[in-house]
């Protein structure tokens, strides 16, 4: 039976190595509730499920409407997934999930069926569904953070790939040199290796080493964890500092080149960058030229056809996107 856009709920999870985002949501996409909760991995996953349907029930309540409205949870999580089967193959940031069933075991201890999908998928489709990219024909989500996520909508749904590897493009190459970078998954040359915040943090700490003349120069050597140095950047970068500007251009330069592979392969209407490390975004004049020089750095080596075409962005909804992508795919399949 169809129902129509107006009778049903969806409960949206964006899983984490440290906390589970939980929101419900109607099915326009506008949020009724949300809590977080800690993961607590070292538990292990089925402790984390059961613990995930209890809040979900919790979220439910505090939206204030009954359960029998809530149609479906999106469950988004990082990690090698085996999407048709709803198992957790070999998730770096969850240590000891290896071949857990985790779509199965929320949909028995919640009581409500399960949609599940990667985290990198879930964010593009809420930067599609009700962000920046709202109904792009093809979208194309870079989050840059520790590591470089991707997402892909292809005509309005997410493309996970054959085998749920579909969107792995912080693993692009990007140098091929025998002495290229190492990424963190123990291969060479990958842009994450030189685009993420853990590679702006490294190229940063190498430079400054080189006794490269910066106002970061004291505030990288005496930082206490190498997370920080991206901020630092950033803050340097807003100020001024040749050097921090520099590694702000490099970085865009970086992730051009993986976006030219994206595009020639896709061929999306619309890129948009995210996560934590967008050095201040739309807001902020760093961020302005950031996403400025990753267009023409990016426009410089594609197609003019498609340089015309393709629009460059910053994503709109930040930490939430998650959450908010995978009540959105759950909601596709309460629609069928």
């Amino acid at each position: 039976m169809e129902r129509s856009k107006e009778d049903f709920c969806i409960v949206g999870i964006d899983l984490g190595g440290t906390n589970m985002k939980i929101g419900v949501l109607d099915s326009e996409g506008k949020t009724l509730s949300f809590l977080t909760a800690p993961t607590f991995v070292e538990r292990g996953g089925d402790d984390a499920t059961h613990r995930m349907a209890d809040n979900v029930h919790q979220a439910i309540k505090e939206a204030g409407i009954s359960e029998d409205r809530v149609a479906r949870i999106g469950l988004a999580s990082a990690g090698t997934l085996d999407i048709p089967t709803g198992m957790l193959i070999r998730p770096s940031n969850l240590p000891g999930w290896d071949f857990f069933p985790i779509r199965d075991k929320l949909a028995e201890y919640s009581g409500i069926p399960v949609t599940f999908s990667h985290d990198g998928a879930a964010a593009a489709f809420a930067e599609y569904w009700v962000g920046a990219g709202k109904q792009e024909a093809a979208l194309i989500l870079l989050t840059l953070g520790t590591g470089v996520g991707c997402g892909i909508i292809l005509e309005g749904k997410p493309w996970d790939g054959i085998h749920s590897h579909g969107g792995e493009s912080g693993h692009n190459l990007i140098d091929i040199s025998e002495n290229a970078r190492w990424c963190k998954c123990g291969k060479r040359g990958h842009l994450e290796a030189y685009a993420s915040a853990t590679g702006v943090a490294n190229r940063t700490v190498e430079m400054i080493e080189a006794e490269l003349k910066s106002s970061l120069s004291d505030r990288v050597r005496n930082a206490p964890r190498r997370v920080a140095v991206p901020k630092m950047v950033y803050e340097e970068a807003e100020n001024g500092d040749p050097l921090a500007l520099q590694i702000v251009e490099e970085t865009a330069r970086y992730l051009a080149y993986g976006i030219v592979s994206i595009i020639h392969t896709i061929d999306p209407s619309c890129i948009l960058i995210g996560g934590a490390m967008t050095f201040g975004g739309r807001k902020s004049s760093v961020g302005q030229m950031f996403l400025k020089k990753v267009k023409e750095e990016t426009c410089s080596r594609i197609f003019l056809h498609l340089a015309k075409r393709i629009r460059f962005d910053f994503a709109d909804l930040g930490g939430d996107a998650g959450y908010i992508g995978a009540a959105g795919i759950a909601r596709m399949d309460v629609l069928k």
